[in-house]
């Protein structure tokens, strides 16, 4: 594993441990040359997902893109980062279980937003807001009618 901070072709294993409920490698590594320690994590990898934009332009799947998007949407609520994991490793896994090399985007946005409506709904509104390209503030009223429905139906949600 190359270093990322002085780009050495070597690095120790100092400590490696389950990640993810079991679905993820963590390990620790130290590099000779600079002394940089960092986190690997190592996943087993069903398929090559491409992910099939808008434009029709193909583009590699990127797990950590779809975690940055949780992050984003999560900035500054409560929400534990082994959810957020455990949320990003279902979709991953969906995905990479459906059968299908390619996915449209339009497919994993779908999922994250469902993902983002169960674990928090600030970060679904927030996501909802870019996905769905809210540009009036009837778009937040018509989404905020839907978590109220939801909460009036489910009052533990």
């Amino acid at each position: 594993m190359r270093c990322p901070f002085c780009g050495s072709e070597d690095s120790q294993v100092k400590d490696s441990r389950p990640a993810e409920d079991g679905a993820a490698i963590r390990r620790r590594r130290i590099c000779p040359d600079c002394g940089g320690r960092f986190t690997t994590f190592e996943r087993v990898q069903l398929r090559e997902l491409m992910v099939l934009k808008k434009t029709g332009r193909k583009a590699p799947f990127d797990r950590e893109k779809l975690m940055r998007s949780f992050e984003i949407a999560l900035r500054k609520r409560p929400v534990e980062r082994e959810r957020i994991e455990r949320a990003v490793s279902g979709i991953v896994r969906r995905l990479e279980s459906s059968g299908e090399s390619e996915i449209a985007s339009e497919e994993i946005g779908l999922q994250v937003l469902e993902a983002l409506k169960a674990l928090d709904d600030v970060a679904f509104v927030r996501y909802a807001s870019v996905y769905r390209d809210f540009s009036h503030a009837e778009d937040f009223e018509k989404v905020m009618a839907e978590l109220s429905a939801k909460i009036a139906r489910d009052p533990g949600a």
